[in-house]
């Protein structure tokens, strides 16, 4: 897909939710050689391309339902301005977006997605997700 897109979207905000799942181990992290699937995608579209990924702790069937999405969006990337037009996207859905700073940090959530499965199995939660403890305070911008 990132292909078919790549001259569409040049000079463009892309924000990727991918996940590094292999089924059927999807309880267990299989990042890829590259760190994660943020760092790939932003090696396959090129440098044309702005990149941000977001959403991955969220389960997709809360943000499909109307109601309160009780997590925080974790939101990366290497352009700050970019990041923060992300962050303030969840913020318009009702979610709260927090900066998650580099592209590179992206592994951390897109491997705990996996964690957040194995823990829905386990607890029989429905879509666990993940929230951001103690008082943010960051002038100026959307949290």
């Amino acid at each position: 897909m990132l292909a078919e897109i790549r001259e569409v979207v040049a000079g463009k905000l892309v924000v990727d939710t991918t996940v590094p799942l292999k089924a059927p181990k999807v309880m267990r992290v299989q990042l890829p050689p590259e760190g994660s699937a943020a760092q790939r995608a932003q090696a396959m579209l090129g440098e044309a391309v702005t990149l941000v990924s977001a959403f991955h702790n969220v389960a997709a069937h809360k943000l499909a339902a109307d109601g309160v999405v009780d997590c925080d969006v974790l939101v990366f990337g290497d352009d700050k301005a970019a990041r923060q037009r992300v962050v303030r996207l969840a913020h318009d859905a009702g979610l709260r977006g927090l900066h998650g700073g580099a592209l590179a940090n992206s592994a951390a959530a897109e491997a705990l997605t996996s964690v957040l499965i194995f823990m829905n199995k386990t607890y029989a939660i429905d879509g666990a997700g993940l929230r951001i403890t103690g008082t943010l305070v960051t002038p100026g911008e959307v949290v």
